[in-house]
């Protein structure tokens, strides 16, 4: 085997690796001695295509030296990402599923809004009807339609998330919401059916501001949140 054959392999796996890696569940903890793997138990209309997603990551020790202490110990208010208007919800969602922790629903949901616009840019519907629910697919399905039965294209980068802030929590038994304010750059360029630039440029990126919405049902084996709202923050 040549070498650009192996290096085009080794790209592959890598890519596979990450892409795996970016299903991670939203703020899920996992129970001790649970295996590093455990695959999603999905509803009979998504099951097909829903990859393994991988435990969340240990939080290193305290260090005695630095006098550090792990996310999950700091008081909600001082964890980063989390505004305090939001820690009474939070506080109901922790007392309702002990697995949840909102350090890595956050670090979740910064993967979750890459992986949406993508999906959304590219027009890929089957990834989009895993992601959000009802209302929120139909939206993005719509638009996909409407663009291309215009005959235009997007041409779309995410340079850059600036921020992504918890801004509001709340828990219905059983529906947890959690809201994020999303701050990011994005190049966009739109080009019609002939391929020429009608709006945009991949040469100046434009900040976003979003504010998203997920929500999970605890008391389902189902431990994916899915995005239920989308405003302009």
């Amino acid at each position: 085997m040549s070498g650009s054959i192996v290096e085009i392999v080794i790209l592959a796996m890598v890519a596979a690796f990450l892409g795996l890696r970016l299903y991670s569940v939203l703020g899920r903890r996992p129970e001790q001695n649970e295996e590093p793997l455990r695959r999603i138990e999905q509803p009979d209309a998504l099951r097909s295509a829903r990859p393994v997603a991988p435990a969340a990551p240990k939080v290193a020790a305290e260090n005695p030296a630095t006098n550090a202490r792990p996310l999950r110990e700091l008081p909600l208010a001082e964890r980063p990402g989390f505004l305090p208007a939001a820690e009474t919800g939070i506080r109901a969602i922790v007392a309702a599923d002990r697995r949840f922790d909102v350090g890595l629903f956050v670090a979740g949901a910064r993967g979750a809004y890459g992986m949406v616009l993508e999906a959304f840019w590219r027009g890929d519907k089957d990834e989009l009807s895993q992601l959000c629910d009802s209302d929120v697919y139909q939206g993005f399905v719509d638009a996909i339609d409407v663009r291309t039965a215009a005959g235009e294209t997007v041409d779309n980068r995410l340079i850059r998330i600036e921020e992504a802030s918890v801004v509001s929590a709340d828990f219905e038994a059983p529906i947890a919401r959690i809201t994020v304010r999303f701050v990011a750059d994005i190049a966009t360029v739109t080009r019609n059916a002939e391929g020429a630039v009608i709006a945009g440029s991949l040469d100046d990126a434009l900040e976003s501001r979003d504010v998203w919405t997920f929500s999970r049902d605890l008391t389902s084996r189902d431990p994916n949140w899915l995005l239920d709202e989308t405003d302009e923050g």
